[in-house]
Parts: C-alpha cells; sequence; structure tokens
C-alpha cells in the first residue's frame, strides 16, 4: 500500500490536465494510460523529492510536459521490478531468450 504524497491533495484539482495528458497518450497511438498510472509516475518520478511546495500552475505543468517515452521508460522498468521470474528450470530460460 502507498503512502500519501504531498501533492494527493491536490489530484481532483489537476484532473483536466491529467485527462489532457491520457487523451495526448491515446491520440500519438500509446494506448490507454489510466488516471492512477499517471499520478503514479507523477508521484514517483516527477515529484519524487518535493522541495517545498509547487503552484497549482507549475503542477499542471509537469503534468502537461510529461513526455510518451519518459512515461513508458517509467512503466517498463515498474513492470520488471513487479514481475517475479523464477527460472528454476532451465528448459523455461532457454525458452526466454529464442
Amino acid at each position: 500500500m502507498e503512502t500519501s504524497h504531498t501533492y494527493d491533495q491536490f489530484r481532483n484539482d489537476l484532473k483536466p490536465a491529467l485527462q489532457s495528458k491520457q487523451e495526448e497518450f491515446s491520440l500519438l497511438g500509446y494506448g490507454q494510460v489510466s488516471e492512477q498510472e499517471l499520478w503514479n509516475f507523477l508521484k514517483r518520478k516527477k515529484w519524487k523529492k518535493t522541495e517545498g511546495n509547487k503552484s497549482m500552475a507549475e503542477l499542471m505543468q509537469d503534468i502537461l510536459s510529461v513526455k510518451v517515452g519518459e512515461y513508458f521508460n517509467y512503466a517498463t522498468v515498474e513492470a520488471f521490478k513487479e514481475a517475479e521470474f523464477a527460472f528454476e528450470d532451465k528448459e523455461e530460460l532457454r525458452k526466454l531468450f529464442e
């Protein structure tokens, strides 16, 4: 379970920017990125270190400035972190690299 983040209190106010970014990803052909996934990216990457409080305009700019590649690099790393690979069977390992 995740702990509360400094900017969680602004999530509802930032919904329009989050939705705009989701639509941008979709228009660019990158499928559906959920609001929660985008929010987690922002908390874990963009806002990992909160130095003072940002204004609402700065938070919106952070959301709108997210690059597709930046997000998907993060998502790929997170997917690998969450995956549980058990290569006790040499055959499984061989199949992976075919």
